[in-house]
């Protein structure tokens, strides 16, 4: 699947708008609850993912599965815990707690490559990871005493996991071994599905919530996360942490609009300071990247 600059920047606004619809779709269900969620959302992921890949890239798709290797698997555990805890933090607070949570890892991400691999990290991202860590603080701080905490605290595995992911695909890397991520999601959705089945017994879940958590596997999992990697090829990383970040407005507008669910000003706040600092770094980044282009160019 080959993009264009342009039509790859379309396309993965167009995904971020489907990743944000599980805040909203998850406030309508009747019945299903906790970790049921989490079970019907993973496995009609795996259905659809088992249709689509052997669409998109051929039947050889599915035989890496065998042939991948510790590290395909490994990445199939982060994509796992990225699955369940997304959705179990939705079911314990706020659609906006996940999101603005959820936005710290690519800050995750610099900060693993920096203690596993070595990576140095400019001082512009040091700077955006201790603002955006104010951010997280601050919600963190405004939630003691309530419910919400344990939500965000669980919101907070998702990065983590996708800074974990990170580190296993760049380390694999490194050793001659590529991790195919198409499969790897496979393996994610499957896991999170086989892990949260036992957990969710008895299934309460009505043919209405069926119908909801079935939309979330296809609509809002699997075909925007085949969407994504293809959007990769063509759209550079500063670029693809920009528009994920749109995720986070658009999950919260349509929380907003579709379920009545306010944010809470501190929650407002602390996004503000960690989508602010993702910004600033991102930008800068891209301006300093460019600025040492065109003396190679002159």
């Amino acid at each position: 699947m080959r993009l264009t600059h342009g039509f790859a920047v379309w396309l993965m606004v167009g995904v971020t708008l489907m990743w944000a619809t599980a805040g909203v779709v998850t406030r309508h269900l009747e019945h299903a609850r906790s970790f049921e969620v989490t079970f019907w959302r993973s496995a009609f992921t795996v259905l659809a993912l088992l249709v689509i890949l052997p669409l998109w890239r051929g039947r050889a798709v599915l035989t890496t599965l065998r042939h991948g290797g510790r590290a395909l698997w490994a990445s199939g555990l982060c994509w796992s815990i990225m699955f369940t805890a997304f959705m179990m933090a939705l079911t314990l607070t706020s659609t906006a707690d996940v999101l603005v949570t959820m936005a710290v890892g690519p800050l995750l991400t610099a900060l693993a490559a920096r203690v596993f691999i070595g990576h140095r990290l400019p001082a512009r991202t040091w700077s955006a990871i201790a603002v955006a860590g104010l951010g997280i603080a601050w919600m963190y701080g405004s939630q003691i005493g309530a419910s919400q905490w344990l939500g965000t605290l669980v919101a907070l595995c998702v990065p983590v996991a996708a800074a974990a992911n990170w580190t296993v695909v760049q380390h694999a890397h490194a050793q001659g071994q590529d991790v195919d991520l198409v499969p790897a999601v496979l393996v994610g959705a499957l896991i999170s599905a086989l892990v949260t089945l036992p957990l969710a017994w008895p299934l309460q879940a009505t043919p209405h919530d069926l119908g909801l958590l079935a939309f979330l596997g296809l609509f809002q999992l699997a075909i925007p996360c085949v969407l994504s990697l293809a959007c990769a090829r063509a759209l550079k990383a500063p670029e693809m942490a920009l528009l994920g970040l749109l995720e986070v407005i658009f999950g919260i507008a349509l929380a907003w609009v579709g379920a009545g669910e306010v944010p809470a000003a501190s929650v407002l706040f602390g996004g503000l300071l960690v989508i602010g600092a993702l910004v600033a770094n991102e930008l800068l980044g891209l301006r300093e990247r460019q600025a040492r282009v065109r003396p190679l160019r002159s």
